[in-house]
């Protein structure tokens, strides 16, 4: 296997198991280096990855988990040369089963700041002279395991990315609690570590397999359903008396066997674990595919300690700006970070949920402002932080040291301002904010705000920040104000049953009116071959804020027809002037249950009729009358000598399909369906099933 393979398999692979497990029972004495053995027994550690390679190990890690700089202190070989010697052991091992080196990075062996007196770039320095060291030794990849410090991680992460191009697997060992020793949640790390490039992330150490599952399920559901996951559990739990760990292989084998669901990646051992391990690892995981249906993914912003998600309101402090505020001016000039810092308690303790930071006073060095406020902040406070800047050089600086994934606010649409931040998001996994505005100010048309908003978020998605960290700021307040005559920007919003967004948000304009509630109709015409126009009554609400008018339409779901459908939706209120036209939306139609008399299994076609008489329809007399083929699929033990079935359990009769969904103003409409055969043999109708049609 080649690296390049490394994400293309088809089959979760296998990793290697516990190294020092594997040294300890060869003889290794305490105290002892077991780095340096890569270069005075070779043989022996070439020996191990051989016995993994042949258990069925794709990834072979490197005997060079503790080759830093501090835990090398003493020893006669410099870290390159341990380096050198250990991935050239691993390569010659792994040569003769097709398994890919991995350059074996841990923790340091030194807290960071501010926990400890390690700087953070001291620690980005050291990682990039040992994965340095690594890529010139001709390591396939990197591996970062058994990290607690999300700080830390970060660092190693960057030294990575900004010494070499080779793919880079990250992981975290995490407490019974769901927290590392440092605090850090499985959601923090999911989002930190997958915006600074990891390309897999995954568990690893401190707990079995059993302890492990409910983090590792937690990973893979605040992930992309395709990101690559992946664990290395011990062999349970140590023994009281310190001879080993507690379960066999037999037992890990066994209890690995739920991780088949989460769609891992990749899946190993570590401490306590062996070849034996690894090899019956190959029965559990066998046919078993990488990956997981898609899911929405939530809008996060987090620090080690605290994941916020970003859906509905949510409370942003912004006391730390100097913008009119004389008092904290002189604080920022002064360098009086106690003052800073009890801003950020007070808005903390007042219920904020991300802090924002705003440094840019005339009179002070405002990139070395940032560093110093956002490493001053991060130690006392938890919250997530929002970098208030235009300034690029700031804004890096603060990216740099902040501990977490957090949002910068803002970028415009210019595009020096788009080519200049755009790739500092990126590089260090933060969301931002966008603004409607460019090089010719705010714009007085809603219309062309959202241009300016749009091309924001195009650019950002071909920096390859995801959609869910994209947020806009549409800036109607000063532009509505002093163009009032020409009227204000409409924001309307589709909606599913449960009150979840479906689709981006449409802007749309109209003369300004009051702040309040209006009823209006909301005419659907379909563009399909059913020619369906249904209209609903709903309201509309205006409120005249920072966005002027915003206008949400909600209701209940359309189930209606198969296949994704576009259509015209026009939402005309009782107040003149308010008008919104050619909107798109997509429908779904969903079948309830049913009930049959017993019949022999099997697949029967048939023709569905819907009807429902509380819409209207142009043309079809008030009333929808819709006919669709289908199949009916009957389950269950049959016997052919008599006239009845058993049902082994509930629900063992179903019709599906697989629809879309549609979005509408309006209530709960109620109708019915009947099933008829298409197949000559006397066989019963399956009538009055359930439908909804729902608008929102």
């Amino acid at each position: 296997m080649q690296a390049s393979e490394l994400f293309k398999q088809s089959n979760t692979i296998l990793l290697d198991g516990g190294m020092g497990t594997m040294l300890q029972a060869s003889g290794l004495k305490l105290g002892a280096k077991p780095e340096e053995l890569n270069i005075t027994n070779p043989e022996l550690i070439e020996s191990i990855h051989a016995k993994y390679a042949a258990a069925g190990s794709r990834i072979v890690n490197a005997n060079t988990f503790g080759a830093s700089a501090h835990k090398l202190a003493g020893s006669a070989y410099s870290l390159e040369e341990i380096i050198a010697a250990g991935i050239a052991n691993c390569k010659r091992a792994c040569a003769p089963y097709g398994a890919l080196a991995a350059l074996d990075v841990g923790p340091l062996g030194e807290l960071l700041e501010p926990n400890g007196t390690l700087a953070f770039e001291d620690a980005v320095a050291e990682y990039g002279r040992i994965v340095r060291a690594g890529v010139a030794a001709g390591a396939d990849l990197v591996f970062l395991e058994t990290f607690t410090d999300l700080y830390e991680l970060k660092a190693a992460l960057l030294a990575v990315k900004e010494n070499s191009s080779l793919p880079v697997l990250a992981s975290m060992s995490f407490e019974a609690g769901g927290r590392t020793f440092t605090g850090c949640t499985v959601e923090s790390f999911a989002a930190t570590a997958r915006g600074l490039g990891a390309d897999a992330v995954g568990i690893n150490c401190s707990l079995g397999p059993k302890e492990i599952f409910p983090m590792a399920k937690r990973l893979t559901e605040a992930l992309p359903g395709s990101f690559p996951v992946f664990v290395k559990p011990n062999a349970g739990l140590p023994r009281a008396d310190g001879s080993g760990y507690d379960i066999t292989p037999q037992l890990y084998a066994m209890q690995m066997k739920p991780y088949r669901e989460l769609g891992l990646f990749a899946a190993g051992g570590c401490c306590g674990t062996t070849p034996e391990f690894i090899q019956l690892l190959n029965g559990v995981f066998a046919d078993c595919r990488p990956g997981r249906p898609d899911h929405p993914m939530k809008s996060v912003v987090c620090s080690p300690m605290d994941c916020v998600d970003v859906d509905g309101i949510t409370v942003v402090g912004e006391r730390i700006n100097p913008t009119g505020k004389k008092r904290f001016q002189q604080a920022l000039r002064e360098g009086d970070m106690n003052y800073v810092l009890e801003q950020a308690v007070s808005q903390t303790e007042a219920g904020a949920q991300i802090l924002d930071v705003n440094v840019g006073a005339p009179g002070v060095d405002e990139p070395a402002l940032m560093e110093q406020v956002v490493k001053a902040l991060q130690s006392v406070v938890s919250l997530p932080l929002q970098l208030d800047s235009s300034h690029a050089e700031a804004l890096e600086r603060g990216l740099r040291v902040y501990n977490g994934k957090p949002i910068v606010n803002s970028v415009n649409g210019e595009a020096e301002k788009l080519n200049t931040i755009l790739p500092l998001c990126k590089k260090y996994g933060a969301a931002i904010v966008g603004l409607a505005i460019d090089e010719r100010g705010i714009q007085p048309s809603a219309d062309a705000r959202f241009e300016i908003a749009k091309r924001v978020v195009d650019a950002a998605l071909a920096h390859g920040i995801p959609r869910e960290d994209i947020y806009i700021d549409c800036l109607t307040l000063t532009a509505s104000a002093a163009h009032a005559a020409d009227g204000v920007a409409f924001f309307y919003q589709w909606y599913d049953a449960d009150g979840q967004l479906l689709g981006d948000t449409s802007v749309h304009t109209f003369p300004a009116a009051s702040a309040g509630e209006y009823p209006c109709t909301c005419t659907v015409t379909a563009v399909d071959s059913y020619g369906l126009s249904a209209q609903v009554d709903g309201t509309v609400t205006a409120v005249i804020a920072r966005a002027p008018v915003t206008c949400t339409v909600r209701g209940t779901r359309h189930e209606y027809d198969a296949g994704e459908k576009q259509a015209q939706v026009t939402v005309d209120t009782a107040v003149p002037g308010l008008t919104i036209r050619e909107s798109d939306y997509t429908v779904r139609y969903e079948q309830g249950g049913t009930s049959v008399t017993p019949v022999n299994t099997g697949s029967y076609d048939i023709i569905l009729t819907l009807e429902n008489d509380n819409l209207r329809f142009d043309g079809m007399d008030d009333s929808l009358r819709e006919q669709k083929a289908g199949t009916l699929e009957i389950t269950g033990t049959a016997y052919p000598e008599a006239d009845t079935m058993t049902w082994p359990e509930a629900g063992a009769l179903t019709y599906s399909e697989t629809l879309r969904e549609s979005v509408l103003t309006g209530g709960d409409q109620q109708g019915k369906g009947t099933y008829a055969w298409k197949t000559p043999e006397a066989i019963p109708t399956v009538e009055n099933t359930g439908c909804t049609v729902v608008f929102t």
